[in-house]
């Protein structure tokens, strides 16, 4: 089995070597830019990740740190995985540049931890209920875009049944089983595939009952990825209507995941969730 290697994850690892060999080298962004040649927003650029660095850029960076040997070629390595691009790319007019970068992340990571409070996430959804929530947007795409978003979705959903697909702990608010999101017919079948998915070994599923009254996560939802190397720390991911915002401090990431846990400890079990999920598509059937 061949490990995933995502350029966006690639991006991320490389943006904080390049800043930690900077700063443990005393030297200022201006600094660096100067003595390799290139503007100051340029290294800014690249060590926050916005941008990838050419592979010259990097080796020049490198230089001026003083790194050498098997830590320079595999940094190197890095550099030239960051400038792939990944299977999403053409999908890329799909979906907002703060998108881009969480399904860059999702592609690699090993767990997932996912609060969905008013939709089933989007790695569990059906086709029919992805395009009733695209619909019922703002500004409904047309028809060939809408397409393009089922596409990329069910595309997104490959690697959950995949050789390497990652642990996937998804805690879901009652609401999100009853609400009719594109009809009883298609919340029916939406919620069998839940209850199938939760069936295989890693993926878990858990309903936050009505019951549970107020619970820590009332402020919405909330995604925490984490990835199989030490080198590429956790990151939690937080959207909102027009885009996103992606923590990566130590301390909001241990935030986030003791909010998880708490949730998990006052959600219903997996069999008491399916259970609950089968009651639900069973009164759709009806």
């Amino acid at each position: 089995m061949t490990a995933r290697r995502s350029p966006t994850v690639r991006k991320r690892r490389l943006a904080a070597e390049l800043r930690r060999l900077r700063k443990q080298c005393g030297l200022t962004r201006e600094q660096v830019a100067e003595r390799i040649g290139c503007a100051p927003v340029t290294i800014t650029r690249v060590e926050t990740g916005q941008s990838g660095a050419r592979v010259g850029e990097v080796s020049l960076m490198l230089e001026v740190y003083g790194v050498t040997g098997d830590e320079r070629e595999a940094l190197l390595q890095v550099a030239k995985d960051a400038r792939k691009r990944g299977w999403w790319h053409p999908y890329n007019s799909t979906m907002p540049k703060w998108f881009q970068v969480y399904v860059g992340l999702e592609e690699e990571a090993a767990v997932i931890l996912d609060y969905a409070p008013e939709t089933i996430p989007g790695p569990l959804q059906v086709e029919d209920y992805i395009r009733a929530v695209s619909l019922a947007g703002l500004q409904p795409p047309r028809e060939e875009e809408l397409e393009r978003r089922v596409a990329l979705r069910v595309k997104r959903q490959e690697r959950l049944t995949s050789d390497d697909a990652p642990k996937l702990w998804v805690v879901l608010n009652e609401g999100a089983i009853w609400r009719q999101v594109g009809g009883a017919e298609t919340m029916r079948q939406q919620l069998s595939h839940l209850i199938e998915m939760s069936r295989l070994s890693h993926i878990n599923i858990l309903v936050l009952p009505f019951s549970a009254g107020a619970h820590p996560a009332m402020h919405g939802p909330c995604t925490v990825l984490r990835f199989p190397e030490s080198a590429d720390p956790d990151v939690v991911y937080i959207q909102y209507r027009r885009g996103s915002v992606y923590l990566e401090d130590p301390a909001d990431i241990e935030h986030y995941v003791e909010l998880f846990d708490q949730l998990r400890a006052i959600a219903l079990s997996p069999d008491e969730s399916r259970a609950l999920i089968a009651r639900a598509a069973s009164e759709m059937s009806s």
